[in-house]
């Protein structure tokens, strides 16, 4: 019963090829012409494949000249001046950070004040000499504007920020002891 499948297969192959029509093979690919005719592809370019190329030329270039532009040479003996420093952040994140807590610290100890009539005189002093640290604050990012930073200037503006904290504490403490003084007076 064993039989090789090969010689089965063979069989079975030459079985079907007896049975097709001898002009099988032309009818069927007449009609495969006429149902997928064969389009004849152009020799040259189109108008849009130049034109695109050419787009495509001229973005490369102009991004290869910016790429490959050489940067400006500052002499080693001028000094560079950055003219664009506004605060503390504009120097270093580091910086924006510190100036950033200093100034939310007194702005938050400052909402929390309590201005009453009999406190405000004492609330003035304080507000004047915090007027006059935001004056020297100010005058010390003139300074940092016109020669650059340097750890003189940028130690003195933080310095001005950690005295006008200090300065906002003492006015707290200040009126606490005013207001525990006023109300011992009212009770005694």
């Amino acid at each position: 019963m064993a039989q090789d499948l090969r010689n089965l297969f063979e069989e079975d192959r030459l079985a079907q090829r007896a049975k097709m029509s001898q002009d099988h093979e032309a009818r069927f690919l007449d009609k495969l012409d006429k149902e997928l005719p064969i389009e004849k592809k152009s020799s040259g370019f189109s108008f849009l494949n130049i034109a695109a190329s050419v787009v495509v030329l001229l973005g490369l270039s102009f991004g290869a000249y910016k790429y490959f532009q050489s940067p400006v040479v500052v002499e080693p003996t001028q000094e560079v001046v950055d003219t664009d420093l506004k605060t503390l952040g504009d120097v270093s994140p580091d910086l924006k950070k510190v100036e950033d807590y200093y100034l939310a610290s007194i702005n938050l100890e400052l909402s929390k004040v309590e201005l009453t009539p009999q406190n405000k005189e004492l609330f003035d002093g304080y507000v004047l000499r915090l007027q006059e640290l935001n004056k020297e604050y100010d005058k010390l990012l003139e300074e940092l504007n016109e020669n650059g930073p340097n750890s003189v200037t940028l130690d003195a503006l933080i310095e001005n920020l950690k005295l006008r904290l200090n300065l906002v504490m003492r006015l707290k403490d200040k009126l606490e002891e005013f207001n525990d003084d006023a109300f011992e007076e009212e009770i005694g």
